[in-house]
């Protein structure tokens, strides 16, 4: 069962993708989704926010706007894990504490399961189960 209360931020400067996104958290049963479309939008809501983000997705093609999105996800108390989609730059695979890049255009129904099973550690263990006595 997915935890509810989990804070997710979707950074996307096209409308449709971020809808399309939000639609496939809302089907994983996670609801508290925010949709911004700009780093400006962005930076106040992780820099000023009360509580920390469970969860960034951003374009990687926002990183054109000056940020090192790598490097400012990374180290920032006030995002739990960031998942950079789109990057082109940035050789793969890569995976820095709590941050994972991606190049795929948009993340999928898979990719947003597999990306919640890190982030969510109430869903259940997906394997072989060992029963030691």
């Amino acid at each position: 069962m997915p935890n509810k209360s989990l804070r997710i931020l979707i950074a996307d400067a096209q409308h449709f993708n971020r809808l399309r996104i939000e639609r496939l958290f809302n089907q994983l049963g996670y609801f508290r989704v925010a949709p911004v479309q700009s780093l400006d939008e962005l930076l106040p809501l992780v820099e000023y926010g009360c509580e920390p983000l469970d969860l960034v997705l951003i374009n990687g093609a926002m990183a054109s706007e000056g940020l090192d999105l790598l490097s400012f996800f990374a180290d920032n108390p006030q995002v739990h894990h960031a998942f950079i989609f789109n990057e082109q730059q940035t050789p793969l695979p890569l995976v820095a504490g709590n941050v994972q890049v991606s190049r795929t255009a948009l993340p999928d129904l898979v990719c947003i399961t597999q990306l919640m099973s890190a982030v969510d550690r109430r869903l259940p263990f997906v394997g072989t189960v060992i029963s030691v006595r």
